[in-house]
């Protein structure tokens, strides 16, 4: 059955500006070619999504569950990463359906008292986003090379001109990149593992549930940070942008074909995202948590520490190095991010790489200031208030998504099934209540 002719009612205009104009639909989906190849074609945009996953956020909060609690979070890795599956495939499911991402669907769809908080929202996101990148890449760059923290946050405004090269190389070059780097991270976990020789048993028990989880207030802490630092709010904008950079066929077929791969894309590069945070944890537990370290609060503890519990030099260097591979993956994809979002919901136009220099100043204002207040021993408190910002945004960005791809009138047959309507909304319910709880609990202290 084709796709019925979308009622005037359905959005306020016909048609709107492609998103990320000047790769929008540039990378050609081959005509004939095997069922193959033409995936991938489509692979590419979950990995810039996966970046999202494995942030310092999520580094803060797996490093904490696996020290203080073995490998009992693991489950809790693995349900939010089922979370985060569903979410993206409806992003996915809204830019093949609509021509708009989630942005654009928000301003094409409420009005503007609605739709500029919503757009604020998302610019300060974003900005929290940016705050951990810098905390992150500084930190990577100090356990690296003992460059001081203070000069490592300057350092990372330097990155603006990673983003000019590979954008004037073109979009595949910019996935080929992540991809890349999103490699080393495994490779570096790898081997890290390899040398810890975690209880395998143990790690396959914690990926099944456990009530521990839920009658232990420090583990359910942990655990809900665990969740709120895993579904990024600027990833539901991006992953709707970045699809529509394939030229899939208009025709019914064509979208319906576009969907399923993309979904496949995004699937399988959250499962490495849940491979890397799960690798987090699970050295935690072999290192820390089996030594009976049971406290880190500081990712640069961690590494500390890395080198006399495992015996070997090289296992703090790795981990080093795959923090400054996170810092510069993220790095990419919150400049496309802001993009999306400046040009989504204001249709305001500005070179991506200044855009990207006012971001990271902002950001870098509240991480020097808290270094030359407090010491780097409080970055940790800052990525955690990081996180609250991005909790407290969470909702603004899922509950218009949920609604938009369960209206007919708006995605026509490609309108979401019942079952994974109710499923999200479900997590949307679920991620809200937990991220009230969480911001709730850190600010009473």
């Amino acid at each position: 059955m084709g796709l019925p002719s979308m009622p005037i009612h359905a959005w306020r205009t016909d048609s709107t500006t492609p998103s990320l104009s000047e790769v929008f639909r540039s990378i050609a989906v081959p005509r004939g070619a095997s069922p193959f190849r033409r995936f991938l074609a489509f692979i590419g945009p979950g990995y810039l999504v996966a970046v999202g996953y494995m942030d310092p956020g999520n580094w803060a909060t797996s490093l904490a569950g696996g020290a203080a609690f073995g490998y009992t979070l693991l489950f809790v890795a693995l349900l939010s990463n089922i979370m985060a599956i569903l979410l993206q495939s409806l992003c996915a499911r809204l830019a093949i359906a609509s021509g708009r991402d989630l942005a654009q669907a928000c301003r094409d769809a409420f009005p503007r008292w609605v739709s500029v908080p919503l757009w604020l929202f998302a610019e300060a996101a974003i900005i929290a986003t940016d705050l951990a990148e810098v905390i992150g890449t500084a930190i990577g760059l100090n356990l690296l090379f003992g460059i001081p923290l203070e000069i490592g946050i300057f350092i990372t405004a330097a990155d603006v001109f990673l983003i000019l090269w590979l954008q004037n190389k073109g979009f595949r070059w910019i996935e080929a990149f992540i991809i890349a780097l999103l490699a080393v991270i495994a490779a570096c976990f790898f081997v890290q593992i390899a040398m810890a020789d975690p209880d395998w048993g143990a790690v396959i028990a914690g990926f099944a549930p456990s009530t521990e989880i839920v009658t232990n207030p420090q583990m359910l802490y942990i655990a809900l940070g665990i969740i709120g630092a895993t579904v990024m709010p600027h990833n539901l904008y991006l992953h709707s942008g970045i699809v529509q950079t394939r030229a899939f066929g208009q025709d019914p077929g064509g979208k319906r074909e576009a969907l399923r791969l993309a979904t496949w894309d995004s699937t399988i590069a959250l499962m490495l995202a849940l491979l890397v945070n799960s690798s987090i944890l699970i050295l935690a537990a072999a290192t820390f948590h089996a030594s009976g370290t049971t406290e880190i609060v500081e990712i640069d503890q961690a590494h500390a520490l890395l080198s006399p519990l495992l015996g070997s030099a090289i296992a703090p260097t790795l981990f080093g190095i795959a923090l400054l591979c996170c810092g510069l993956n993220a790095t990419v994809t919150a400049t496309m991010s802001g993009q999306i979002v400046m040009e989504g919901f204001i249709a305001f136009r500005i070179s991506p790489v200044l855009r990207r220099l006012i971001t990271r100043l902002i950001a870098i204002v509240p991480a020097m200031a808290v270094i030359l207040l407090y010491g780097s021993e409080e970055t940790g408190q800052l990525l955690i208030l990081s996180q609250v910002v991005l909790s407290f945004q969470l909702p603004f960005a899922i509950v218009p998504l949920v609604m938009f791809t369960a209206s007919r009138a708006k995605m026509g047959d490609l309108v979401a099934p019942r079952w994974l309507t109710a499923l999200c909304a479900l997590i949307a319910v679920t991620i809200i209540v937990l991220n009230i709880n969480l911001l709730a609990t850190v600010l009473l202290g």
